[in-house]
């Protein structure tokens, strides 16, 4: 492949729980924001579960948009990060991004720096605006975030948003996630392994309805059994991270260290 050019698809994988008052506008936005941005791209929604509407109003875009949108479906809900892994093995694109089906992200507000993939291999947006959280889930998510920059020398600004990947970077995982800590493992699992990155700025809006599935007990728990796992693997494993000297073809970080 040509490493002078960018990603020719983007495949944007939709995990939706429960977002009937939601998932129809998350899904025509980020429709919109392709076509603005001139991209080439799919969106692949994975309904974990949903017991409402959800899947009637995926299927109705489904028919609208022959061949751009697609859907897995759950019986039961198997998690977010697990949603997304399923994703990525569906997935056309040689690029992934998760944009969920709360509609709470701007598409556009991440889309707009799917270019810079021609320079590194990882976009990692922050938020700018985190006023428009509550104090409560701001404090947590400082908190994590002291957390994981301590535990694991780096300097994020946000881990849990909207990231940007060549697909060839996921593929070579030996290790899923499959729940809210998903993209923090991913990332530090990367970057460790000596991927460039880039983090930009990006805004996040108002949820229109139904209720954040992240921040609760089950959760909480998942996330420390699975930061407890990402700390043995690369303290204490045979095999632990480091950065290494073979990176996939496309990689932008292998073209740029061979220059």
């Amino acid at each position: 492949m040509n490493n002078e050019s960018i990603q020719d698809k983007l495949s944007v994988i939709m995990p939706a729980l429960n977002e009937e008052r939601n998932i129809s506008d998350a899904i025509q936005s980020t429709l919109d924001a392709l076509d603005f941005l001139k991209i080439k791209g799919e969106i692949i929604v994975v309904n974990d579960g949903s017991t409402d509407n959800t899947q009637a109003l995926i299927q109705k875009k489904i028919e609208q948009y022959p061949g751009l949108v697609g859907v897995i479906r759950h019986d039961f809900s198997k998690g977010i990060g697990a949603s997304f892994w399923e994703g990525v093995d569906c997935a056309g694109g040689n690029a992934i991004v998760m944009l969920p089906g709360d509609n709470e992200n701007d598409p556009v507000e991440t889309l707009r720096y799917y270019r810079l993939l021609d320079h590194v291999d990882i976009i990692i947006p922050f938020l700018f605006n985190r006023e428009i959280r509550p104090f409560f889930r701001n404090a947590l998510s400082l908190i994590f975030r002291l957390i994981i920059n301590s535990t694991f020398l780096v300097n994020f600004n946000y881990t849990n948003g909207t990231i940007l990947y060549r697909k060839s970077l996921l593929k070579e995982l030996d290790h899923r996630s499959d729940n809210f800590f998903f993209q923090t493992d991913m990332l530090i699992r990367l970057v460790k392994k000596g991927y460039l990155f880039a983090e930009v700025p990006y805004k996040l809006g108002m949820r229109k309805g139904g209720v954040s599935k992240a921040v609760s007990f089950p959760s909480f728990c998942q996330v420390i059994r699975s930061y407890i796992r990402l700390v043995k693997d690369y303290y204490f494993s045979k095999d632990k991270q480091k950065i290494q000297d073979n990176f996939p073809n496309d990689s932008l970080t292998a073209a740029r260290r061979d220059n």
